[in-house]
């Protein structure tokens, strides 16, 4: 994607997302599906992320939930808080180093302490990989003041 087409986009998102500052589960402009349609369980016990089915849809905090399996779908509904990823799913570098909601990309994920955080891209997945603790303790702070 073109540089200034990738910040312009970004810049959009970020307009749109300020503006519905309610919505803290991240699920794109016109879907409703958290972490992109991702099966958020298969992160833990496949150990990569995993194209949900929306034949095991769930209804989450007003979002839909998708995943592969109807075990992993159950998981998720005994304990939701287990898998959702943290910060709602925005990239956690943004929330930690800029207070800002930016998408988070099931595609640049790391789970740490047994908590999924999602980045943006790869080139800020690798800045958030150089100070992994600091990061988390800056999001953890930012995260609640940003709702």
């Amino acid at each position: 994607m073109n540089k200034w087409l990738k910040i312009i986009s970004l810049w959009v998102f970020a307009v749109a997302t300020n503006l519905a500052a309610n919505d803290q589960i991240y699920t794109g402009w016109l879907s409703k599906k958290a972490v992109s349609g991702y099966d958020t369980v298969a992160f833990f016990t496949e150990g990569q992320p995993v194209k949900g089915n929306p034949k095991f849809k769930y209804s989450y905090l007003d979002v839909e939930w998708y995943f592969a399996s109807e075990k992993h779908l159950n998981l998720f509904k005994q304990n939701p808080q287990k898998y959702m990823p943290q910060y709602g799913g925005f990239c956690a570098w943004a929330v930690a180093a800029k207070k800002y909601r930016a998408p988070g990309d099931p595609k640049y994920w790391k789970i740490v302490d047994n908590k999924l955080y999602l980045n943006y891209d790869r080139s800020v997945q690798n800045k958030w990989l150089k100070d992994i603790p600091g990061f988390i303790k800056s999001g953890d702070k930012n995260w609640p003041l940003m709702k």
